[in-house]
């Protein structure tokens, strides 16, 4: 069976996420309106400006609907921004910034740093495919990290080395997916084909 995953498309790397998410099996259309909302089984939410991507929610109509079917139990993945906006708190949140939630958790926006503090690292990711035995090469552009995980969330995985050892780039709960990093640049599908998972299990 081939979910349908909306790819949200306000801003981002829309176009990768439908490509990853094709890849792997499932239709991946873009979701801009209400009505391509409801066609769709599960969303991916792309990095971004979590701040801009709160404001075009609201002026195309599309905060509260999505909002709506997250606490019905759709399942959702966030990248970068996209786990900012899946978070019930935020650290460094400007005056006014809404999230829709979901995921028992706090992040702090541009915890890694600036544009130019960007960086990559391999990583160990708690419920991807592991049959290679190779590492998930990830790469932070501006990205949160988690600084509280509340106990109906789960930890899947942590910065391994360096100045930032041992902060939480990966999160699930329940259908809700969130991390750190941009999956969707590297050509790596195995954060994507653990989402696809995630809906088909859900279905």
């Amino acid at each position: 069976m081939s979910p349908t995953i909306g790819v949200l498309s306000l801003q981002g790397d829309v176009r990768e996420h439908v490509h990853a998410l094709e890849a792997v099996g499932a239709r991946a259309v873009g979701v801009r309106r209400a009505s391509e909302l409801e066609a769709v089984d599960a969303l991916v939410i792309p990095g971004g400006e979590s701040t801009t991507i709160d404001k075009l929610l609201r002026a195309f109509d599309l905060f509260d609907p999505v909002q709506l079917r997250l606490r019905q139990g759709m399942p959702a993945y966030g990248s970068c921004a996209g786990m900012i906006l899946l978070a019930d708190r935020v650290i460094g949140a400007i005056e006014g910034q809404r999230t829709l939630g979901g995921v028992d958790i706090t992040v702090r926006r541009n915890a890694f740093g600036r544009q130019v503090d960007s960086f990559e690292t391999d990583l160990t990711i708690d419920g991807v495919d592991d049959s290679a035995h190779t590492p998930l090469h990830a790469v932070f552009i501006r990205a949160p990290w988690v600084e509280e995980v509340g106990p109906a969330a789960a930890v899947l995985g942590r910065v391994d080395g360096g100045p930032s050892a041992g902060r939480i780039v990966a999160v699930r709960q329940g259908p809700l997916l969130v991390t750190s990093f941009h999956p969707e640049v590297t050509g790596d599908t195995r954060v994507h084909r653990l989402f696809v998972q995630i809906v088909r299990d859900s279905l």
